[in-house]
């Protein structure tokens, strides 16, 4: 890999920011490119080649949104409805061009351990954020609301042995946030020599 390759992935990778639904600006982002964010996805690493990601793509935000508000409603008590909570899922995607549902579909490995498919549509779903980054799209990996409630999974017709993982709202915005990191990096290194 050369400097220049190397420069530019480094700068993706520095410059990837969460963007909240809700600071999206509602400009579409074409198909062909959430087509080619998965195609990224589709490359991550996978050990035993199980390729435990799977997507769902909403080109109309709303549609998910409405279903999610309505399996928060039926998977919460009466007396702990939040109706604020309701309507922030129902409209949580009113800026946002696309929503990708991800889930993982469990391999026919059983020496491979669950964490490691976990970690592979982690990576998958990485792989999209960078991308989206390289595209100036926006992108926000949400696991809030009823996303990884039993209801959710029960929507989408999950076995037992699958999960959701999350959502992905992809968009444009007019401003992205400042990146920061809390910790230095050298407190988080021990060199072993």
């Amino acid at each position: 890999m050369n400097s220049t390759t190397f420069t530019t992935i480094s700068n993706i990778i520095k410059t990837r920011r969460s963007v909240k639904p809700a600071a999206m600006n509602g400009q579409k982002i074409p198909n062909e490119q959430v087509a080619a964010l998965l195609e990224l996805a589709d490359w991550a690493p996978t050990h035993g080649y199980t390729e435990p990601w799977r997507f769902i793509v909403y080109e109309n935000p709303a549609d998910f949104c409405s279903e999610h508000a309505e399996i928060y409603k039926q998977g919460v008590e009466a007396e702990n409805f939040n109706e604020l909570t309701y309507n922030n899922l129902q409209h949580q995607g009113d800026k946002v061009s696309h929503v990708i549902i991800v889930t993982m579909k469990r391999g026919d490995l059983p020496k491979i351990p669950p964490f490691e498919e976990v970690a592979a549509v982690s990576s998958a779903i990485q792989n999209i954020l960078l991308g989206a980054t390289a595209l100036n799209a926006a992108s926000f990996w949400s696991t809030g609301g009823a996303i990884l409630k039993p209801g959710m999974k029960e929507f989408l017709q999950l076995r037992e042995e699958d999960n959701v993982l999350g959502v992905l709202y992809l968009g444009y915005a007019d401003q992205y946030p400042e990146g920061k990191r809390n910790t230095p990096l050298e407190e988080k290194i021990n060199w072993v020599k």
